[in-house]
């Protein structure tokens, strides 16, 4: 019976302890204080050791020992005077150590319950001071006379959301916030560089992990802004005002830049693979040796975009409008269907297998292009240099190569049926296993010499 009232009193104890919004309104309590809640936890433990200890001492040992039932009557009184003595002595020191035992079990249940006790209390610390480090720093932040203090507020922030990362999204969203609330006139065109706070927000954004998440930054008006070497993969940057910003470096990876203005902005060797760039303006911008393998440019402006050595592999030009330095560009594979290429520079550039059909190039450099298996299907190409170019395997049907140069390229299996070559100049061409126009088709209309292969 006692066994069964200790059991059921520490299982009240440690329902009461787990749960107390269930057990306490049944004995007319609300709550407990945190020590009542640990004292009724190590009581329920005590006691279920307790009932351990009795169960192990008692009959587990009988049973260990073959004695299956407690002595008899009888038997007590045929043990000797010696035989009770050492039964008492065995009975003092097996408690004693049983108290022992349960001393110890208590103290190292009790140490760990302290020590759990301590790291939640001291999360619950960390938390509040985190919580007071972010409402100081956001009252410095909404501060509207001192620069110095929002600045303050603005590294502040960021030392945040380094020390907390549940809090980090958060913290960079405010400063997006910030940027695009603190425009100076956000119903006027402004020119010149943002203001030193706002600059200051765009750098710390800038300056977050690798692996962190996209930033919302839709609308920014920046222009002339400073985020060389910025971490900005995958932000949303629809719309964003950003002429004449430096881009240089910067991690542009997915990025959304759809109806961006990019106006005479640096991204010298910016990474901008797999971007949305549709209906961007990058007039006049600087994207030498940048990586824009697989971005979406349908619809772009690229008049007097430099893309020296760029890397387009696989990217989407479609109906984009471009006059830029394409020297020595890597545009294999690229989507250049109905582009307006005219004027551009694409000497010594790679356009292996690139899809330009339909593309205007009138007019445009293609010295010593390389344009092997290129898709050149009623592209105009009239008055375009395209001296020394591989054109092999190239599909040429219905293209219009008036008066262009072609002057030692390379035409090997090249069709060239409907493709209309008056005035072109063929010397020294190679056009050897051509489709399309018989030998005497071409020397009619086009200009050849002995020079020329056929």
């Amino acid at each position: 019976m006692i066994s069964l009232a200790v059991l059921a009193a520490s299982g009240i104890a440690a329902l009461a302890a787990l749960f107390p919004s269930r057990v306490l309104p049944s004995v007319g309590l609300t709550a407990l204080p945190d020590w009542a809640r640990w004292s009724l936890a190590v009581l329920a433990l005590s006691g279920v050791v307790s009932l351990g200890l009795v169960v192990l001492l008692g009959p587990a040992a009988r049973r260990l020992a073959g004695e299956r039932y407690p002595l008899t009557q009888e038997e007590r009184r045929q043990l000797s005077v010696t035989d009770r003595i050492e039964a008492v002595n065995a009975t003092r020191q097996t408690l004693l150590q049983s108290a022992t035992g349960l001393v110890v079990i208590g103290g190292v249940v009790f140490t760990a319950l302290g020590l759990w006790y301590t790291a939640q209390t001291l999360d619950t610390t960390q938390q509040g001071q985190i919580t007071d480090r972010y409402t100081k720093a956001i009252e410095q932040l909404g501060n509207r006379q001192s620069l110095d203090v929002r600045l303050g507020g603005i590294y502040a922030l960021e030392r945040l959301a380094a020390d907390s990362p549940r809090d980090r999204r958060t913290i960079y969203d405010v400063l997006a916030a910030f940027t695009r609330e603190h425009d100076p006139a956000p119903k006027t065109t402004i020119t010149g560089p943002p203001t030193t706070d706002v600059q200051a927000a765009l750098t710390v954004i800038g300056r977050r992990s690798p692996d962190s998440f996209a930033m919302d930054l839709t609308a920014l008006r920046a222009p002339k802004a400073d985020l060389g070497g910025a971490n900005l993969g995958g932000a949303d940057l629809n719309n964003a005002d950003l002429p004449g910003a430096t881009l240089s470096r910067t991690y542009l990876g997915g990025a959304d830049l759809r109806g961006a203005d990019l106006r005479d902005a640096d991204l010298t060797t910016a990474h901008l693979d797999r971007a949305y760039l549709n209906d961007a303006d990058l007039t006049a911008a600087h994207l030498d040796r940048a990586y824009l393998n697989d971005a979406d440019l349908t619809g772009a402006f690229l008049n007097g975009t430099d893309l020296r050595n760029a890397v387009l592999r696989s990217a989407n030009l479609t109906r984009a409008q471009v006059a830029a330095d394409l020297v020595s560009a890597d545009l294999t594979g690229a989507d250049l269907r109905r582009a307006d290429l005219r004027g551009s520079n694409f000497s010594h550039a790679s356009l292996e297998g690139a899809h330009l059909s339909d593309a205007s190039l009138s007019g445009s450099d293609l010295i010593g292009t390389y344009l092997r298996s290129a898709d050149l299907t009623g592209s105009y190409l009239r008055n375009a240099n395209l001296t020394g170019a591989n054109l092999t395997g190239a599909n040429l049907t219905g293209a219009d190569l008036r008066d262009a140069n072609l002057t030692g390229a390379d035409l090997r299996d090249a069709n060239l049926t409907g493709a209309d070559l008056r005035g072109a100049d063929l010397t020294r061409a190679d056009l050897r296993s051509v489709t399309g126009m018989t030998q005497a088709q071409i020397k009619a209309v086009a200009k050849t010499d002995a020079t020329t292969k056929f």
